[in-house]
């Protein structure tokens, strides 16, 4: 049964599935995509194919689409891209307190430059108000961001009526759907938008590879420049292995992704439960309901969160605090701060995500080891 490991909100493995696909293209199939030469016509043509994969899964344009290194350029991307082309209507840009670092980080950089962000707090159980989105925004809004459901505790956003909203305004909308993307519809024709970004090693595919939409017709300038690779918008090497290997992750999702969300979500109740049952001063982040499928995120008193990932760690199980970009960091987190925690409870936290492999077994040790581990910890602090 050991190692357990629930910490998919981080990395899913690959599935072997994934690897298999992708096995070719690191030896015989391994010709640079941009080559003129027969391994380079083969690389181009399976580059192509995952494209349009990737299109039809989302409900985008085959052209929509732009391969990257992950979630984090393409937020990257999208951001200041769209500072570049849209600087003479206006420098406002609007997005959440409890975003994930790839798109507050830019936005702290633009503000340096001279643009206005309006950060908007979500509520206590981390779900952002459109109305109070709506009171912000003017006419020299450019951009408006928000992720689909947050890293940290999981709770979903209305992204589908914000889109429709911001679409009207006629101001751009990112929407970070790294979470949700192969766990739960993330469509493009339910979610107006004119950026989506995503990650593969998030839904089972390998990591280093992620996606871009960008609406057909918006005129960007380039992100990365060396090179035409990505229509002129992103220059580099084509990494052809990864993308193959997002496109097959994406194929296993949409055969498995009702199958898995339902299955996943009993796994998550059952750990939400057994928290709050069985151990004292436990409290659940995020909206009960309106949350992923396999996330459950926790706050604990006289509790250091980093201890107790390292206690269950010596249990030989994987679990985290939240964003593992952010790992390391001696700070309470922005997103449980914003939701109203102490920085006692923030510095407690424990997130809990359950995947495509999770047993009930798992679940049963985890919560048995937990309350082992928090029990100990806190008598170590009498």
């Amino acid at each position: 049964m050991l190692p357990i490991y629930l910490d998919h909100a981080a990395s899913c493995p690959c599935d072997p599935q994934v690897l298999e696909k992708m096995r070719p293209f690191f030896f015989e199939k391994s010709g640079n995509a941009s080559s003129p030469y027969a391994q380079g016509r083969q690389a181009r043509k399976a580059l192509e194919e995952a494209r349009e994969f990737a299109a039809k899964f989302l409900g985008a344009q085959t052209n929509e689409i732009v391969f990257t290194s992950g979630a984090t350029e393409s937020n990257n991307h999208a951001i200041f891209s769209t500072a570049r082309a849209l600087k003479s209507k206006g420098k406002h840009i609007v997005t959440s307190s409890i975003e994930h670092h790839s798109v507050l980080e830019p936005l702290h950089l633009l503000k340096e430059d001279g643009y206005e962000i309006s950060f908007i707090r979500p509520q206590a159980d981390g779900s952002i108000n459109i109305d109070d989105i709506k009171a912000v925004v003017r006419n020299d809004t450019i951009l408006v961001c928000l992720a689909h459901a947050n890293n940290q505790i999981g709770s979903l956003q209305p992204v589908e009526e914000l889109g429709l909203w911001a679409r009207q305004q006629k101001v751009y909308f990112l929407v970070d759907a790294t979470q949700t993307v192969g766990h739960l519809p993330a469509n493009l024709k339910n979610i107006p938008c004119d950026f989506l970004s995503c990650s593969a090693h998030k839904f089972y595919g390998p990591q280093g590879v992620g996606l871009l939409y960008i609406r057909q017709g918006l005129e960007l300038p380039a992100f990365i420049l060396g090179g035409d690779q990505e229509r002129g918008r992103r220059a580099g090497t084509h990494n052809v292995a990864g993308a193959v290997g997002l496109a097959e992750a994406l194929k296993i999702c949409q055969d498995r992704m009702e199958t898995d969300a339902k299955r996943e979500a009993v796994l998550r109740d059952r750990v939400i439960d057994g928290v709050i049952k069985e151990i004292s001063f436990a409290r659940l982040n995020g909206h009960r309901q309106k949350r992923l499928p396999n996330n459950a995120h926790f706050s604990f008193e006289r509790i250091n969160g980093e201890e107790l990932v390292s206690a269950l760690d010596m249990a030989a199980i994987a679990v985290s605090m939240g964003s593992a970009c952010t790992w390391g960091r001696m700070e309470p987190s922005h997103v449980l701060k914003a939701i109203g925690l102490s920085d006692e409870l923030a510095l407690g936290s424990l997130r809990v995500s359950v995947g495509r492999w999770t047993s009930n077994q798992d679940v049963d040790y985890f919560l048995q080891q937990l309350k082992i581990k928090v029990e100990q910890l806190r008598l170590n602090k009498r």
